[in-house]
């Protein structure tokens, strides 16, 4: 394994499971959380593929990509775009639409991944995984592959939750649609629509105007605590609506139908993004936001506790800063998160996230320039619990 002199800041070498640093420590002003604290770091190498799997990246050329040479020897173990909890230590991890465009991907298989990193060792170990297809017919458009194995040409999916039955619902960014999917990976649902809102490459579109940016769909999506709720986030702005704010939707998994029920997520500058949303209680949710910059011209890179009930009045969901992921506390300096993409958030334990980057597998460089980012996933303790609802662990 590379060593972690390479990937981390010099401060941060000797950097384990150890006790937060003490100035990290200080007490915030009420309802404020001071500076978080790195606590934990793993790598995945950029160059790892799934055992025996097709080759792939045909579509982008020849040209070396910071030292990378496509096509690839196999299917790249990348993107790490959603997160889930297994429960026993390891956790499910989804690939998105694999190169970062509908017209490249036609060769990169839809996976998600089981992980499980090793702290001690600062390495995160790929346990085995499941490619996503539709055996049963139910896309009602046509598929890439006549085997019905979904690609990064049929969806763009970025989001995952495991739901109490151990099915997987993912949210896409091309319809944006919301599917479902068993242990598998098979859907066993025909692709949900959001009414009213179509990105460019929705199929339906028949020459219609799309209503929403390319690749702008569901980025994160949540669980409700109670399994019986899902809370989908658009990544970009529907036209008409206040520039730079963002839907975030409910959607009943006993109906399987969307509520009238829809918040606003109100970005901190029109040019961010959002990475992830997770449920922390009825009420409150972490999300990622980030601007679209990296290495050390990144400048956003935070995760907020956002709030549906509004209590400023202002008509969006009331949000704190939890975590600076460019100034990490680490055991001798700072430590920063400065990926371009930042697009998965897990609870730990009510002080401690877990937080994963997308490495866009070979385009980004964000912790060293011209060389492909490896997969990182960190543990982060706050400065003050969360309060958590116990269910957000299930």
């Amino acid at each position: 394994m590379r060593r972690i002199a390479m990937m981390m800041c010099a401060g941060a070498l000797a950097l384990g499971l150890a006790a937060p640093a003490a100035s990290a420590e200080r007490e915030p002003r009420p309802g404020e959380y001071g500076r978080a604290t790195l606590t934990g770091f793993a790598a995945l190498p950029a160059r790892t593929f799934v055992p025996g799997s097709e080759a792939s990246g045909a579509q982008l050329g020849t040209a070396p990509i910071n030292g990378i040479t496509p096509p690839f020897p196999g299917q790249p173990v990348q993107g790490f775009s959603g997160i889930a909890r297994r429960g026993d230590g390891s956790f499910d991890v989804l690939s998105d639409n694999g190169f970062g465009a509908k017209a490249n991907s036609a060769d990169f298989l839809l996976r998600v991944h089981q992980i499980k990193p090793d702290f001690g060792a600062r390495a995160v170990r790929v346990l085995g995984g499941f490619d996503l297809s539709d055996p049963r017919g139910l896309v009602p458009f046509a598929l890439t592959r006549a085997d019905r194995k979904l690609t990064g040409a049929d969806f763009d999916v970025e989001s995952i939750v495991r739901a109490l039955d151990g099915t997987y619902w993912i949210g896409d960014e091309f319809g944006p649609f919301l599917l479902h999917v068993n242990e598998r990976g098979e859907l066993v649902d025909a692709p949900i629509e959001l009414p009213g809102v179509r990105a460019p490459e929705n199929p339906n579109l028949n020459g219609a105007q799309p209503n929403l940016r390319s690749s702008k769909g569901f980025e994160g999506m949540a669980r409700s605590v109670d399994g019986r709720r899902l809370y989908p986030l658009l990544e970009g702005t529907v036209t008409g609506d206040p520039q730079g704010t963002l839907r975030m939707l409910e959607f009943d998994l006993r109906k399987r139908a969307y509520t009238e029920r829809r918040w606003t997520y109100r970005l901190d500058d029109p040019s961010h993004a959002i990475g992830d949303a997770i449920a922390v209680d009825r009420h409150r949710f972490l999300i990622i936001e980030r601007d679209n910059l990296q290495g050390d011209a990144a400048k956003a890179k935070r995760v907020y506790l956002a709030d549906t009930r509004d209590r400023d009045g202002d008509g969006a969901l009331d949000k704190t800063l939890v975590a600076d992921l460019l100034d990490l506390a680490a055991p001798d300096g700072t430590f920063r998160f400065p990926f371009q993409t930042i697009e998965d958030v897990i609870i730990l334990d009510d002080r401690t996230l877990g937080l994963l980057n997308d490495n866009n597998f070979p385009f980004s460089a964000g912790r060293t320039a011209g060389r492909p980012d490896d997969n990182e996933f960190i543990t982060v303790r706050l400065t003050r619990p969360l309060d958590a609802d116990p269910r957000v662990y299930r």
